[in-house]
């Protein structure tokens, strides 16, 4: 397992790691398998989604913004449990082929760091099975 950081620099915005993710899956050596990222945080997760059109984030934020409002009564009174509740719904992690070496996202495919309650320093570990 690898493992890399980031800083995010707004309490919610989305924060583009293929390249992170590439660049251990090309020291790797594996050729065919698969790759684990993992983010070990309760108020940030992981997703694909398209890396092309910069407003595709932005909605899914105000999405979820609106589906999940600060202001609800939520039991959990630390402050931040809507970014509890939208970190659950995203999830905590991505798995991706891998072949001849490289992801095999689709074409308008990345990997994101989904920040929920920022700013702050992150991690996500990436693990590459495979031969």
């Amino acid at each position: 397992m690898k493992t890399f950081t980031l800083g995010t620099n707004t309490r919610q915005c989305f924060i583009d790691v293929t390249q992170n993710v590439s660049g251990i899956v090309g020291e790797s050596g594996v050729s065919e398998g698969i790759c684990v990222v993992y983010a070990p945080h309760t108020t940030g997760g992981l997703a694909i989604n398209e890396n092309e059109d910069p407003n595709v984030s932005r909605d899914i934020l105000e999405f979820l913004k609106d589906m999940i409002p600060a202001g609800f009564a939520f039991r959990h009174s630390e402050g931040n449990s809507d970014a509890h509740v939208m970190a659950t719904l995203i999830g905590s992690s991505v798995t991706v082929p891998i072949t001849g070496g490289r992801l095999a996202l689709g074409t308008w495919q990345g990997i994101y760091f989904v920040e929920f309650d920022g700013p702050r320093s992150r991690r996500c570990n990436v693990t590459v099975i495979g031969k």
